[in-house]
């Protein structure tokens, strides 16, 4: 029998990760164990900065084993079929060589295909561009809009719901968990004999090929990764063994190079075709819509006209082989028809780039807030409704009906009666006290939710309040003709939809979460919250399901949150950590702690401590000296907006002990002589309760993005303008806000970074308390690790929290293996031994004593006169300087 063929490296030889190009050492280390993590069926989560080449170092490390792994469940494949002891061994190494070539000529037909698809948008694009005219353009049918209907209200009442028989709902096993039920829940369900997501038929069917799953936050780092994945060139992993050839053409070059086939997937936001959808404003909403156009029971003239049918199967099937002909990235494909895909992660490979905040984006999923008003709007709506069509109401849909608007009006009546009688502005509210109207508490929650999953009350209740307006608005228009009749309703969210959300929480008792109530905004509206305090079972199924699972982020520093809170069960045996270092010399980065201001004044920016007037001019004093030794630009992060507005306002009154006071100016303008000043709006803020669902939000959101963009395209030309080329720019920003994470201040952009004290969530508040409280009291350290006491994990996971918002402003500057930069954090809390164990380790290795600001200006002056061995244009800059200023 012959040997299994080896794809492991062999000892003392390093594995061929077929790179683009020469990789750093780093990246061998990252590739490698980022292999053995796959290979062996972990969990990993590793660091590596941004400019390290992390993207590539994913892509190589991951299509290497996959290569290998194919390669080897082929070859086990062949040795389990042809095992027969009976037959001679040629008749055995003919029957493989059978299948295998059967295997190769199977895959030469895909990439004969692919290649005609190639080879077909080679021949448009060039009729195309010698202006040869492209076939006529058929005239589509758009959908009807189901809203526009002057006399079909039948569509907007309720089909008869006649049965609560829980062991007959086959439906509950697919959306308990979209519903996000606690392990609690689940366990006591199926104690109760009802149906789970976990009974669903998944086991039974049969595994896909393996696949390797990629991540990421934006749809703009999914075509980045898009792009790095067209530079690698792997050769592929059945190979012929035999002098036969498979075929000639295009597919007899099969064997020279491994095709990947690379689908990006995206929300519907992003992706849908159908104008009458994709043009609202909430993404809730277009998932609403969507679904809709896809019922079943939906008239034909009414469904979506971009969705598959067997007529149009031949289309599907070419646009599967054009979507695979080549690597798109997600823009390509969101000009194409797309099939709803239903997707499996069971034995696949999962990759989450950028994952730094991966445990808080499953805590604001899993978390819901409704306010007064969004409960009082679905209150009224639903007696509009029931106005309408009470008369059609049947049996369990008038009980029903009826509960919801009891439960209605237990949580308004709740959040009146805070109105009226709280004096503090949040507090933690017990399930029970919200169902204490009348009749509440004998309301089975868990039939009312299924309820309204399946009678689509939400949509019914909704698409008749938009009819109803358009009915009203016509009717004004008949009568008034000189109204603008342009004007269209803004389909937003069903308020009901939203509030289904926050009665699934309601309705699932669990230790994992807690209920709040909050006064926000300027007119102090009242809100109820439900807030995810762990995301570990939310997780696990991934993990479960999963082969293997790698967070990778370039700042993934402090680990040992991932560790204790997401992944808790686990013995850490099954868990890889790495954390890299920088592709930059050690004398490329400057970074140093600053203890005290030039008049001594120790930096102390804790919230009791920072108000100091005579601290936030010391402040202002040593960012003076500083930003004379740095060129170009200097970006400073402050703890939050409050607090960046109140130094701006201590500086612009005060003038800086020194001669430049017989030049009358302030400190502010001392700052703004050196270099003009950008700052971050307090209008970036949100100060009002998370509701993800609501359109209105979803519009200031693209309004506080385009602030940032703004500011960011000023300060970018104030820096880089050959007017003003080495005296840079000053941009005083907010840490966790617009201009803290995924902002690149590459070279001049950011020769200088620092940080103002310490981002310390306010431990005081509510939802604070009950994290901290909750953490103190669950089993921590992974399964089989260290164990530590509640009290020190409660404080590690606090600091954590802030250190991951430090590190993320930190991360902004050196961003290739030619950039420069100086980082300064000031506080004397950066001293700590405590606080520099969570920075990442490039930081840690560079970071020198620290000390007052004489000592730090003068690392700078050494550092940017020659330390970073770069040119630097700081000896012309500085006689300027102190013609207008001496400090």
């Amino acid at each position: 029998m012959a040997p299994l063929p080896e794809v492991a490296s062999t000892l003392g030889q390093e594995r061929d990760f077929h790179h683009p190009y020469q990789p750093y050492d780093i990246q061998k280390r990252f590739m490698s164990a980022l292999y053995d993590c796959i290979k062996e069926g972990k969990v990993g989560i590793f660091e590596s900065p941004t400019g390290t080449g992390k993207s590539l170092s994913l892509i190589c490390g991951s299509l290497t084993w996959l290569r290998d792994h194919q390669r080897k469940a082929f070859e086990e494949g062949l040795l389990a079929e042809t095992a027969d002891d009976d037959e001679p061994e040629w008749i055995v190494e003919h029957a493989r060589e059978q299948k295998r070539q059967a295997a190769l000529r199977e895959r030469a037909d895909l990439e004969a295909r692919l290649a005609k698809i190639r080879a077909k948008e080679k021949r448009l694009k060039e009729r195309y561009e010698n202006g040869e005219p492209t076939h006529k353009k058929q005239k589509q049918r758009t959908a009807t809009s189901a809203f526009v209907s002057e006399d079909d209200e039948a569509r907007f009442t309720l089909d008869d719901y006649e049965s609560d028989d829980n062991a007959d709902r086959k439906s509950d096993a697919t959306t308990n968990a979209d519903y996000g039920l606690s392990a609690e829940t689940q366990a006591l369900m199926s104690k109760l004999g009802m149906p789970t997501a976990g009974a669903s038929t998944e086991d039974t069917e049969a595994m896909d090929k393996l696949k390797i799953f990629y991540c990421s936050r934006t749809h703009s780092q999914l075509t980045q990764f898009a792009g790095e994945l067209n530079r690698v060139k792997m050769p592929p992993a059945l190979t012929m063994e035999s002098h036969e050839q498979v075929s000639s053409g295009p597919a007899a070059q099969v064997h020279l190079e491994e095709g990947f086939k690379h689908l990006t997937l995206g929300s519907r936001k992003n992706l849908c075709i159908n104008q009458k959808v994709n043009k609202l404003t909430s993404a809730t909403a277009i998932n609403e819509r969507c679904l809709e156009l896809q019922q079943p029971k939906t008239p034909a003239h009414d469904r979506c006209p971009f969705l598959p049918r067997k007529e149009s199967e031949a289309v599907v099937n070419d646009f599967r082989d054009h979507a695979l002909a080549k690597i798109r990235d997600i823009e390509d494909l969101g000009k194409s028809a797309r099939e709803a895909l239903g997707l499996s992660l069971k034995g696949h490979v999962i990759i989450i780039d950028e994952a730094h905040n991966v445990m808080d984006a499953i805590t604001g999923i899993y978390s819901i807030s409704v306010s007064h008003s969004q409960l009082q709007r679905a209150r009224a709506q639903l007696g509009i409704y029931l106005q309408k069509f009470r008369n059609r109401l049947k049996g369990k849909n008038r009980v029903y009906v009826t509960q919801i608007v009891r439960l209605l009006d237990s949580l308004t009546s709740y959040l009146q009666t805070k109105a009226s009688v709280a004096k503090d502005l949040e507090g933690i509210v017990q399930p029970g006290d919200l169902m204490s109207g009348k009749g509440v508490d004998q309301i089975n929650l868990y039939k009312l939710m299924r309820y309204l999953r399946e009678s689509k009350l939400a949509r019914k209740v909704d698409g008749y309040i938009v009819y109803a307006e358009q009915q009203n608005k016509s009717a004004d228009a008949e009568h008034h003709p000189g109204t603008n009749r342009a004007a269209s309703h803004e389909k937003t969210v069903p308020v009901l939809t939203h509030i289904q959300g926050f009665l699934a929480a309601l309705m699932n008792p669990s230790a994992e979460g807690r209920f709040f109530y909050s006064r926000s905004g300027e007119d102090g509206s009242l809100w109820l919250k439900y807030m995810l305090l762990d995301p570990t079972h939310h997780f696990r199924e991934i993990v479960e399901q999963a082969r293997a699972v790698i967070l990778a982020g370039g700042t993934m520093s402090p680990m040992s949150d991932y560790e204790q809170h997401l992944f808790s069960y686990l013995p850490s045996s099954r868990i890889t950590t790495l954390s890299c270092g920088h592709v930059i010399p050690a004398s490329s980065l400057f970074a140093s702690a600053v203890e005290q201001g030039p008049s001594g004044v120790v930096f102390d920016f804790t919230f009791e401590k920072r108000s100091s007037e005579k601290m936030i001019v010391d402040l202002g004093l040593a960012i003076l000296s500083f930003v004379q030794k740095i060129p170009d630009g200097v970006v400073i992060f402050f703890p939050g907006y409050a607090y960046l507005g109140t130094c701006i306002a201590v500086w612009k009154r005060v003038a800086p002990p020194s001669t430049a006071t017989k030049h009358g100016k302030t400190l502010y303008e001392a700052l703004t002589s050196i270099k003009p000043i950008f700052h971050e709006s307090p209008n970036s803020a949100s100060h009002s309760p998370s509701t993800t669902s609501s359109s209105s939000n979803s519009n200031r959101s693209s309004e506080i993005q385009a602030k940032a963009d703004s500011l960011l395209t000023a300060y970018s030309s104030a820096v880089t303008s050959p007017v003003t080329l080495g005296r840079g720019a000053l941009l005083l920003a907010v840490i966790g806000g617009s201009l803290s994470e995924g902002i690149n201040f590459s070279d001049a952009l950011g020769r200088g970074v620092m940080v103002v004290g310490l981002p310390f969530p306010n431990p005081h508040s509510a939802e604070w308390k009950a994290r901290m409280q909750y953490i103190a009291n669950k089993p921590s350290g992974p399964a089989g690790g260290t164990k530590v006491s509640g009290k020190e994990a409660a404080k590690d996971f606090y600091e954590n929290t802030c250190m991951r918002a430090v590190n993320q402003c930190i991360g902004r500057a050196i961003r290739h293996k030619d950039d420069y930069a100086s980082i300064l954090l000031i506080d004397r809390r950066y001293t700590m031994e405590r606080i520099q164990a969570k920075l990442p380790g490039w930081i840690k290795e560079s970071l020198v004593k620290g000390g007052g600001v004489g000592e730090v200006s003068g690392g700078l002056r050494k550092f940017f006169e020659g330390g970073s061995g770069s040119e630097v244009r700081i000896s012309g800059e500085d006689a300027w300087i102190h013609e207008h200023i001496a400090v």
